[in-house]
């Protein structure tokens, strides 16, 4: 990413700014202003291209589709030749198929008998549905009315016309992308390089799978999340496990961690317990643009920068507890590391429903709940919140289709009431 950048200069920009307390729309305008997308550029295989970020414009090098052609499996004909009344009568001059062009003439008066795909004879402008008409011997009868001259027709370049921008830069590419580059005989593609993240879990109380669960110890679910989630984004993940509540080891982490990658991320230590050691570590390593957020969960948040050598990286030091974990992901990391990949901005997969019972909250901070969506008979989605809201219960997050974000400024909601509901399925 960058190897030097004056984060105090972003945070005096933000309007508000308070490190101890800041307001979700802040900090995302902070973390926006701060992270600098990666440069370097390489070529892939259109298959391996799934979830990158376009490095550069993509121009058509052809016309798509490269001839008129038909839309219908039908009859081929010049519209001038549809009667004003009565039925049109033309002699069939012969079949045209896809992918395999008619030698022959269609002349006023005639017709031509044609697939779908296949290319339009010149002269011809109409395509007739073929359950629109009657053949008797070597002549189709069209009846009154069934089209309009032009119609039917797929025009050469309608799709794309050559020299025109298929696909812009910062294109996250989807399926059909690909199809899309495949529809234009490329075989490779300019992407930007894969964001290299590490991250690990601290806590003395915490265990790996495999290892014998003690006395007051819970096994490590935080890497598995956060593993999961940036596989979905197509980041190159390096896991560097679970490091003690110790400063010194501590240190060595975020030293690897700032060597190896782009950006870092940490679970757990970010609050101000009497063995959450991250925070003081940090402060001979870099610096830090805010350590909370007024949210809920997820209120000790960290965003900053990490030094070691010539090498920098960006921090999200995020809490210990697992639905916070995944909700500062969704609401900050996730918007960032798009940004850090080079997509252009999108905004999140935000859906209106209204809510099936009182939802009860004071403003002056976002907060987060898991919600369960079901369709109304009116076409409206309605949301309910799911069991126990607590940041320690991850069986929530599994069940949910989503979390209802109740704004900053927001207050209680009423049964009935409209919410924004942020859904887990189409985040990438």
């Amino acid at each position: 990413m960058t190897a030097s950048f004056d984060l105090q200069q972003v945070v005096s920009c933000v309007s508000g700014y308070d490190p101890n307390a800041l307001r979700v729309d802040a900090a995302l305008a902070v973390i926006q202003a701060s992270v600098q997308p990666v440069q370097a550029i390489e070529r892939v295989a259109v298959r391996e291209a799934l979830g990158r970020v376009l490095a550069q414009d993509i121009a058509s090098p052809i016309d798509v589709p490269a001839h008129d052609n038909s839309a219908m499996d039908g009859y081929a004909l010049r519209g001038a030749d549809l009667a004003a009344q009565g039925d049109t009568v033309l002699t069939i001059a012969g079949r045209g198929l896809a992918g395999h062009a008619f030698e022959g003439e269609v002349t006023a008066g005639s017709a031509l008998r044609i697939m779908t795909g296949a290319v339009m004879p010149a002269g011809c402008d109409t395509v007739v549905p073929q359950e629109f008409c009657r053949v008797e011997g070597d002549r189709v009868i069209i009846p009154q009315g069934v089209v309009r001259p032009g119609d039917n027709r797929r025009l050469r370049g309608e799709d794309l016309a050559r020299g025109r921008t298929a696909l812009p830069a910062g294109k996250l590419l989807r399926p059909a992308d690909l199809g899309l580059m495949a529809s234009l005989g490329m075989a490779e593609v300019p992407v930007r390089r894969r964001l290299r993240v590490a991250f690990f879990s601290s806590g003395d109380e915490l265990r790996s799978i495999g290892e014998p669960l003690d006395a007051g110890c819970v096994y490590d679910s935080n890497r598995y999340t956060l593993w999961g989630m940036l596989q979905r984004l197509g980041c190159e993940v390096i896991d560097l496990g679970v490091v003690a509540d110790e400063p010194q080891t501590l240190q060595a982490a975020l030293r690897t961690a700032t060597e190896c990658a782009d950006v870092v991320i940490t679970s757990g230590g970010v609050s101000v317990g009497e063995a959450d050691y991250l925070r003081s570590t940090l402060s001979s390593m870099g610096e830090v643009a805010f350590w909370r957020i007024a949210m809920r969960p997820g209120r000790p948040l960290a965003f900053g920068q990490l030094r070691s050598g010539a090498r920098s990286a960006w921090l999200f030091g995020l809490p210990g507890n697992p639905v916070a974990v995944m909700v500062t992901f969704y609401a900050f990391v996730r918007p960032a590391l798009l940004h850090g990949m080079g997509a252009s901005p999108q905004p999140q997969p935000m859906l209106r429903a209204v809510s099936s019972q009182t939802l009860r909250k004071k403003p002056g901070r976002t907060e987060y709940q898991r919600g369960l969506l079901t369709a109304l008979p009116d076409g409206r989605w309605q949301v309910s919140p799911i069991g126990n809201q607590g940041s320690g219960v991850l069986s929530s997050m599994s069940q949910a289709h989503g979390l209802i974000v109740l704004h900053h400024d927001q207050q209680t909601v009423q049964t009935g009431g409209e919410v924004d509901v942020l859904l887990f399925e189409g985040l990438v």
